[in-house]
C-alpha cells in the first residue's frame, strides 16, 4: 500500500513543481498563469493527501513532513483565496508571497526527505535541507513582488507615461 501512495505522491509533486513554474513564468492575468495555478493547486492538494496517508503510516519517522505539507498547501490555498478576495495591489501581493512560500516548502519537503541520499546533497548538514530552498527562493521573491508593486504604483499614478 504504502509504495501505491508514494507512486502517486511522485507524480503529483513532480506535477506541481512543473505546474508552479509555468504558473510563476507566466503573464499574469487571464490565461496561463491561472490555469497552471489551478493545476498548482489540485497537484499540491494531492500531494498533501498522499503525504498524510504515508505519515500515518509511519507517523514517528514522517511527522514533519506531514506538517510541512500541510503549511505549503494552506499557504496555497491561502493565496488563492487572497487573489480572488480582491484585485488590489495588496491581494495580489499576499497571493504572491503565500504562493511562492508554498512553492518553497514543497523544495524544502523533498530536500528534507531526500537529501541525504542525492548527490553533493549528501554532503550538507541536515540543517542545510531546511534553510536552502528558503535562501533561494526568498529573495527570488522579494524581487519579483518589489517590481510587481513598482509597476501597480506606476499604474496608478499614471508616471511614466507620456503625455
Amino acid at each position: 500500500m504504502f509504495g501505491i501512495v508514494l507512486a502517486l505522491h511522485v507524480a503529483a509533486a513532480g506535477t506541481a513543481v512543473v505546474s508552479g513554474a509555468l504558473s510563476a513564468a507566466a503573464a499574469k492575468g487571464p490565461g496561463r498563469h491561472p490555469h497552471a495555478g489551478t493545476v498548482y493547486l489540485s497537484a499540491l492538494a494531492v500531494v498533501f493527501l498522499t503525504v498524510t496517508t504515508m505519515a500515518a503510516m509511519r507517523w514517528a519517522r514522517d511527522w514533519h513532513l506531514f506538517v510541512i505539507a500541510a503549511v505549503a498547501f494552506g499557504l496555497a490555498a491561502g493565496g488563492r483565496r487572497a487573489r480572488r478576495a480582491t484585485r488590489h495591489t495588496q491581494g495580489t501581493l499576499w497571493h504572491g508571497a503565500m504562493l511562492a512560500g508554498s512553492y518553497v516548502l514543497l523544495f524544502t519537503g523533498f530536500y528534507v526527505d531526500n537529501g541525504p541520499r542525492l548527490p553533493l546533497w549528501d554532503r550538507l548538514p541536515h540543517l542545510a535541507y531546511w534553510f536552502i530552498p528558503a535562501a533561494i527562493g526568498a529573495p527570488l521573491t522579494w524581487r519579483a513582488l518589489a517590481r510587481y508593486r513598482a509597476r501597480a504604483h506606476l499604474q496608478r499614478t499614471g508616471a511614466g507615461r507620456p503625455a
